[in-house]
C-alpha cells in the first residue's frame, strides 16, 4: 500500500488537557488502522504546543483562518495584558475582521495552487492539504454555538460565531481543493441564532462521513438535516487508558479525590462564580470530615488568564477549612494529568475530558454539567445519576453527589469495567468504518 497522507484540521489550544488527550488520541487510532507506514501533518492554532506533544507529525502548519479570541489570548500572553483590558478587545474586533481578509487570501492562494503556482498565503498549510489524500476534523466540539445550560452574552455570540466561520472556512477549502473530509468524534451544538446553524450545515454537509461522540449531539445533527453519513460513536479519549498502559499508570490507589473545576471565562457572574468556589470549599470539607480523604486538585485548562482553573483551585482551597488535606497538581502534560486521575477513588469535574479520562482508567466520576455533551457522556455509560447541573450547584447537592459515587464506587466501577471496552472497541471501529471508503486496503 503506498504512503497515506492525512491532515488533521481545527487543532485547538494545547493548553487544555483535553486538547492534548484528542490529539493523542487521534494519532494512535489513525495509525493503528492504517499503519506506521501513514504521513500525518496538522494545522493547529499552538504550533509551539503542538511540537512539545512529541507525537509522531511530519509537518505542523497554520489554519487558514485564525480564531478572533485565540489570537487576542496569544497577544496578551506576549504583551502581559488581561482579557478586560482596552487592548484586548482592539485586538480581539481586529482578528475578528481580518479572518475575512484571511478567507480572502485563502481563496486566491487555492487557485493559484490549482494551476501550478506557489501559493502567496499560508503556502505550507495549503500544500499538506493539496497533498493529502484525506483530511480529518479533529475531535472535540467544533461546531456548536453556545453551552446548553450557560448564559449567552456578546462575547460568547462573536466567539462562536468566528470559530464556526473559521472551522466551517477549512472544510469548504478542503472541498475546494477536491479532498475528502472525515469529522472524528465530535460534540455538536446547541445552536442559538441562524447563523449558527447555518455555519454549521454549511461545514457538516461538506464532510463526507461525521463522527458523533453522545446521543444529544446525534439527535442535534439529525435536525440540521445533514446529508453526509452519520455515525454515533463515543469520545476518542475513551482510548486513553490503552494508548498509556492501564497497568503500569493503576499501580497504587490513594485515599484522595481528585478534582478538576472550571468554568467559561466571562460565563457566569461574579456572584455565581463565587456560589460556584464555595459551594466546592464546603462540600469538600464536609467530604474530608466524613471519609477522612485527601483532596487532589487537578486544574485542567491553565491559561494564565484571570479565573482559570488553576486560579479557582487557589480559590477553593483558600475558603476551606481543612486546607492540610489539600494538594494542588499543575501537571505540565496530559501524561501527567493522567497518572494522577488513575490512582484517584473518584473525580470531581466541571470539564468534559477529566471525567473522560477517568473513565478510561475505571475510575467514577461526579460531573458538572454546563453541557448536553456530558449529559450524554454520561448517559453513554449509563452513569445518568453521577451528573449535576452546574446550575444547581450547592455545597448540599455537591456533597450528596460525591457521597453517592464513593458509597456506590464498587457499583460504579463495574459499570466502567462494562461499558467502557465497548465505547472503546466502537470508537476504533467507527474510525475504521469511516477511513475504509479512503483506503479500500483496509475495508
Amino acid at each position: 500500500m503506498k504512503n497515506f497522507k492525512v491532515h488533521i484540521i481545527h487543532v485547538g489550544n494545547m493548553a487544555n488537557k483535553g486538547s492534548q488527550a484528542l490529539i493523542f488520541s487521534d494519532v494512535y487510532v489513525i495509525r493503528k488502522i492504517v499503519g506506521d507506514d501513514v504521513s500525518i501533518s496538522v494545522s493547529t492554532t499552538d504550533i509551539e504546543g503542538m511540537r512539545k506533544l512529541g507525537l509522531p507529525l511530519d509537518k505542523i502548519t497554520q489554519p487558514l483562518v485564525d480564531i478572533p479570541y485565540e489570537k487576542a489570548d496569544s497577544y496578551a500572553r506576549r504583551f502581559g495584558f488581561s482579557r478586560k483590558s482596552f487592548w484586548y478587545k482592539i485586538l480581539g474586533f481586529a482578528s475578528f475582521y481580518l479572518m475575512f481578509v484571511q478567507a480572502f487570501l485563502s481563496v486566491f492562494s487555492i487557485f493559484l495552487s490549482k494551476v501550478g503556482f506557489k501559493p502567496i498565503y499560508r503556502s505550507e498549510t495549503i500544500k499538506c492539504m493539496k497533498n493529502c489524500d484525506l483530511i480529518v476534523s479533529y475531535s472535540d466540539e467544533n461546531f456548536k454555538e453556545a453551552a446548553s445550560m450557560l448564559p449567552l452574552n456578546i462575547y460568547w455570540v462573536l466567539a462562536w460565531w468566528s470559530m464556526l466561520a473559521s472551522r466551517a472556512w477549512e472544510i469548504i477549502s478542503a472541498r475546494l481543493l477536491n479532498k475528502p473530509v472525515v469529522m472524528f468524534p465530535n460534540s455538536i451544538g446547541p445552536f442559538r441564532t441562524f447563523v449558527g446553524r447555518f455555519l454549521a450545515k454549511v461545514a457538516l454537509n461538506n464532510c463526507c462521513v461525521v463522527l458523533i461522540r453522545e446521543p444529544i449531539s446525534y439527535e442535534v445533527v439529525n435536525s440540521l438535516n445533514v446529508r453526509a453519513e452519520k455515525i454515533l460513536t463515543s469520545d476518542t479519549s475513551i482510548l486513553f487508558s490503552s494508548i498509556l498502559n492501564r497497568k503500569s499508570y493503576c499501580s497504587k490507589e490513594r485515599l484522595a479525590i481528585g478534582v478538576s473545576p472550571g468554568i467559561y471565562a466571562f460565563s457566569l457572574s461574579r456572584n455565581a462564580v463565587q456560589d460556584f468556589v464555595l459551594s466546592h470549599a464546603m462540600a469538600l470539607d464536609d467530604v474530608i470530615e466524613k471519609y477522612g480523604v485527601d483532596i487532589v486538585f487537578l486544574p485542567h485548562y491553565v491559561t494564565g488568564f484571570e479565573a482559570d482553573d488553576l486560579e479557582i483551585c487557589k480559590l477553593i482551597v483558600n475558603n476551606m477549612e481543612h486546607k492540610e488535606k489539600t494538594i494542588i497538581v499543575n501537571t505540565r502534560s496530559v501524561e501527567d494529568f493522567a497518572f494522577w486521575i488513575s490512582q484517584m477513588r473518584m473525580i470531581v469535574s466541571s470539564k468534559m475530558h477529566p471525567a473522560v479520562i477517568a473513565a478510561s482508567f475505571y475510575v467514577p466520576f461526579v460531573l458538572i454539567a454546563y453541557d448536553h455533551k456530558q449529559y450524554g457522556f454520561a448517559l453513554s455509560l449509563g452513569l445518568n445519576d453521577c451528573v449535576l447541573p452546574i446550575n444547581e450547584v450547592s455545597p448540599d447537592t455537591l456533597f450528596s453527589k460525591i457521597k453517592y459515587v464513593l458509597e456506590n464506587r464498587s457499583a460504579l466501577k463495574e459499570a466502567l469495567k462494562k461499558h467502557v471496552p465497548r465505547l472503546q472497541n466502537h470508537v476504533k471501529d467507527s474510525i475504521a468504518f469511516a477511513l475504509a471508503s479512503f483506503m479500500p486496503e483496509i475495508g
